[in-house]
């Protein structure tokens, strides 16, 4: 596995609709392990493949819960309920935060490395995690919603997605 490059805005792809994955093999696996290695490395909880100049509708999240790692392809979200304003941060974009209102429950469905449907059932910031990735896969950052954006170039960094 490897540790890929991490795209910044403005790089175009982070602004494009991403294209469905429609074949499953080595080389997409090996994409979802280097995804989770590059967000590791970064010290994020989630990754979008635009995020590696990759438009593939492919995601990685970990929150550091009981969860774990979750990889994801084609993801959709098909659940939404409750409401969230919280801070977010994106590897694509270092040195920013802001405050995004997110729904604060979510069902997602998509399918895992071998093209086997999955559900996630995701709430909290677990569910803010997946709405920022997604978001990614349809060429929005998190800036383009955030109520207000904040400078944290003087703190130390710690987590984003």
């Amino acid at each position: 596995m490897s540790i890929r490059l991490i795209v910044k805005e403005p790089d175009p792809v982070l602004r494009e609709i991403a294209m469905e994955v429609t074949k499953f093999n080595p080389n997409l696996k090996k994409l979802l392990k280097d995804m989770a290695e590059t967000m590791y490395d970064a010290e994020g909880v989630g990754l979008a493949a635009p995020q590696i100049g990759i438009s593939k509708r492919v995601i990685v999240v970990d929150v550091g819960d009981e969860n774990g790692l979750v990889e994801m392809v084609n993801p959709v979200i098909v659940e939404q309920d409750g409401e969230q304003l919280g801070p977010e941060g994106c590897l694509s974009i270092p040195n920013l935060n802001g405050e995004v209102r997110r729904a604060d429950r979510i069902v997602v469905q998509g399918q895992n490395s071998d093209g086997e449907p999955i559900t996630v059932n995701a709430s909290g910031y677990f569910a803010r995690a997946f709405q920022h990735e997604i978001d990614h896969l349809n060429g929005i950052l998190f800036t383009d919603l955030a109520e207000s954006v904040y400078d944290i170039s003087d703190r130390p960094r710690k987590g984003g997605e």
